[in-house]
């Protein structure tokens, strides 16, 4: 019989778990691909077994961030190293684990975690200030016989600077002055096609397509500007928690939003990069969506006066989805990364290979 250690978040895991699965190749408490998750979380950052780095990811998985890659469970176990000296009572508290595929094939999962810590080491971030923090993570990572393959860590950046108590400007200076070349968009990243963007052909199953209904109203409302789609989509009671501790409430706020982002980007894009998951027409469902916006800084709006820059970025959204209305929703991208991007020199040519300290999640 499996022995099956027990952590602070079992309730948490006992609401999210799917039930026990085929799991070859894992490790013996992990009965499904959420217990996996949450427990592997849980034991690396919060009982600082940093080592299981090493056989919870593959020698050459990738993580990708919004400032670069980086490669190898040896620099995921440096860069936690590095994360937790500065943040040594760093908590991660799982909100959600979306998720898809099985033991054979490699699972995908999409872990959403509200983070609280103290900045008590010196760090890029500068000398310890004491200051309690609150922010989001979101980490997406393709996941096979216990080691994670591929990720994808998206988080709150300028939340954590804001909090901090840095003043914006100079931050985003004194990161874009120590390497400008890691914010320079390659030029063949920056092919935005500037034309009517058209509909999308229509859904080729009868009922209501979750995938479909998803990606169809964020086509609509961000790439053909057809901000009425977000009334169709979205309950009227809507509550988005966006980056950099937005909170909108409502049609308005939400319609708001993608007006203000998109008058700084006028040729601004999403694409979608991968989807899924969970629930039925009865019980709702929960979602998450990774994608990827482009554009050209050549509008007035948040980001103050056109710099021409162009700007690329990940993000992942996540949303509770019932009776054909998205009730709420969570939305993390790497706003610090986009202000860094907008102030880079004209000069400046792309990096290859960044390196950059992020941790796990």
């Amino acid at each position: 019989m499996k022995t099956i250690s027990r952590t602070p978040y079992d309730d948490v895991l006992a609401r999210l778990s799917p039930g026990p699965q085929s799991m070859r190749g894992f490790d013996e408490d992990y009965m499904d691909i959420v217990a996996y998750i949450i427990r592997c979380t849980y034991k690396i950052w919060e009982e600082k077994q940093i080592g299981l780095i090493n056989t919870h990811y593959s020698e050459d998985a990738v993580i990708h961030t919004s400032s670069g890659d980086t490669v190898g469970a040896k620099s995921v176990l440096a860069n936690t190293v590095q994360q937790l000296s500065f943040f040594p009572d760093r908590r991660l508290f799982p909100e959600d684990v979306i998720w898809a595929g099985n033991d054979e094939d490699g699972f995908y999962s999409s872990h959403r975690i509200q983070s609280t810590a103290h900045h008590l080491g010196f760090s890029l971030y500068g000398a310890p200030t004491g200051k309690m923090l609150k922010y989001r993570v979101i980490a997406d990572c393709v996941v096979k016989e216990n080691k994670i393959i591929e990720e994808w860590l998206v988080r709150d950046d300028l939340n954590i600077i804001r909090q901090i108590g840095l003043d914006e400007r100079e931050f985003v200076a004194r990161l874009v002055a120590m390497q400008p070349e890691k914010y320079v968009i390659a030029e063949q990243e920056n092919t935005v096609e500037q034309k009517l963007t058209p509909e999308l052909p229509p859904k080729e199953s009868n009922g209501f397509d979750i995938e479909d209904f998803i990606k169809r109203a964020w086509h609509n409302a961000w790439n053909r500007r057809m901000f009425n789609c977000f009334i169709d989509a979205y309950l009227s009671t809507i509550h988005s928690h966006s980056a950099s501790g937005r909170e909108l409430f409502g049609h308005d706020d939400i319609i708001q939003f993608a007006i203000d982002w998109l008058a700084c980007f006028p040729d601004g894009q999403m694409h979608f990069d991968h989807f899924c998951a969970l629930g039925d027409d009865e019980i709702g469902y929960r979602t998450s969506l990774r994608w990827t916006f482009q554009g050209t800084h050549t509008g007035y709006g948040i980001y103050g006066e056109p710099s021409g820059k162009p700007v690329k970025i990940v993000g992942i959204t996540q949303a509770k989805v019932h009776s054909g209305k998205i009730i709420e929703e969570w939305t993390v991208f790497d706003e610090l990364n986009i202000l860094c991007q907008l102030h880079v020199p004209e000069k400046a040519k792309p990096l290859a290979g960044n390196n950059i300290i992020e941790g796990t999640e």
